[in-house]
């Protein structure tokens, strides 16, 4: 019977049987769960009154202020790296490549265990954990962020280089003036989503044994888990990240659109 149907049919009775899968799926699922056991767990009203305003002024604002440290430290080398990368004097290349294949290749899970103790044990000094996040987080980031930035500067038409080096303009200065601009306007698109990458990495901070007033979102959850258990400070504290990436998401969105426009 299927082969007698035209294809704008059988396109539709295809899509009418995973409505109907799926429709029963919800109905099984809204049947057997139990929904006071995950009314307690997940939505418990007074352990979520007991997290604010906390999670806000000490989670939240931290997790914003690790990782807005994190992102601009990255974003400086990230560029210093995507230039070494570009020059034409091959140590400066290598000495680029090594770095971005090392920490594109090493977790930030090792990265933050070496700044935070190996670190400190070593040349027996003390970081500011401020400075420890700052570093770990952007040492990482860097790596992306610097073949994010060469690969917009690389999608800068050479004639706009040539053109500014025909007007009397210097290498360095034709670079700084005409070809970074135009190559962030190419990948600020993939710049936020490394910012979006960075914000979930910052839960990565709860490693180096982290003061009340240091908590992040990841921390102040769990540990509100552990205090009360149940999964409630878990869901805000997720919701409160999606309070962060969501307009990131957006923003990312809307920067794509408008540079398909231009183009």
């Amino acid at each position: 019977m299927t082969s007698k149907l035209s294809r704008r049919q059988r396109a539709k009775l295809i899509r009418t049987v995973q409505y109907g899968v799926l429709a029963l799926v919800v109905l099984v699922f809204a049947f057997a769960a139990n929904w006071g056991e995950i009314q307690r767990a997940f939505f418990d009203l007074e352990v979520a009154k007991d997290q604010f305003p906390d999670i806000v002024t000490t989670a939240l604002l931290n997790t914003v202020i690790y990782t807005a440290l994190g992102f601009a430290f990255g974003l400086a080398l990230g560029l210093v790296l995507a230039l070494m990368r570009l020059s034409k004097v091959p140590p400066y290349r290598w000495l680029s490549i090594a770095y971005i294949e090392f920490f594109r290749g090493v977790p930030a899970l090792l990265v933050f265990i070496a700044l935070g103790f190996g670190v400190p044990l070593a040349f027996q000094v003390a970081i500011n954990q401020y400075a420890t996040v700052m570093l770990a987080l952007g040492l990482v980031g860097a790596a992306y962020i610097a073949e994010t930035i060469r690969a917009g500067i690389q999608a800068v038409p050479k004639g706009q280089l040539e053109a500014a080096r025909s007007l009397g303009m210097s290498q360095g200065r034709a670079m700084i003036s005409i070809v970074i601009p135009q190559a962030f306007r190419i990948v600020l698109p993939p710049l936020t989503n490394e910012l979006i990458l960075l914000t979930k990495d910052s839960s990565l901070v709860y490693l180096l044994g982290l003061s009340l007033t240091q908590y992040e979102l990841a921390k102040f959850g769990r540990d509100a888990l552990n205090e009360n258990r149940s999964l409630t400070p878990i869901l805000i504290a997720g919701l409160l990240y999606l309070v962060i990436t969501l307009p990131l998401g957006h923003l990312v969105r809307r920067l794509e659109a408008r540079t398909a426009k231009a183009r």
